[in-house]
């Protein structure tokens, strides 16, 4: 009877723990962008590249996005943004080590911008429309967006657009 007892207990102890660990990754969090086309809904994925999603979360809710444009949007390719400066160039200052995966691009597929450098990644990063699949395992996933989709193909194109549309307000909710 003990042996019996601890054995259940031990696979419900087992199941419990692999229950809250599938609810974890279900729930998730979201990245909020409120932008100038309405709201996007980014699902953060912090096991394909848990150093990506904490830089992100660290500067969304500091307010670093907030106010930023969307500075090369390319129709068919992706929307970028994330430089302050809005030129391309800039950045928040703090580079990030790659963290590639073989997690396909596709719409709706959040990457991280870089330099030729691998791990020269900072605060900017791109949503794909479509044709970016050439992309995996070349640039880091960090995100994919879940709703709000049609709001991103509704950004200006343009390298930079000549009425830019930007992220009014970014926040990572759980």
């Amino acid at each position: 009877p003990s042996f019996m007892r601890h054995f259940l207990l031990t696979l419900l102890g087992a199941s419990f723990l692999t229950m809250s660990t599938a609810a974890q990754s279900d729930s998730g969090s979201i990245l909020l962008l409120d932008t100038t086309q309405g709201q996007i809904e980014i699902k953060l994925l912090p096991d394909l590249a848990p150093n990506h999603v904490a830089r992100i979360t660290e500067l969304a809710n500091s307010g670093f996005y907030d106010g930023v444009i969307f500075h090369r949007v390319i129709p068919g390719f992706m929307a970028q943004t994330g430089d302050p400066d809005g030129t391309g160039m800039g950045g928040s200052g703090q580079k990030l080590d790659a963290e590639f995966t073989d997690y396909q691009y596709k719409v709706g597929t959040v990457g991280m911008a870089r330099a030729m450098n691998p791990n020269s990644g900072d605060s900017q990063f791109f949503i794909c429309f479509d044709g970016c699949g050439h992309l995996t395992g070349q640039y880091t996933v960090w995100g994919q967006v879940e709703r709000g989709m049609d709001n991103v193909y509704n950004i200006a194109a343009g390298e930079p657009p000549a009425s830019p549309d930007q992220i009014v307000s970014a926040k990572v909710v759980d």
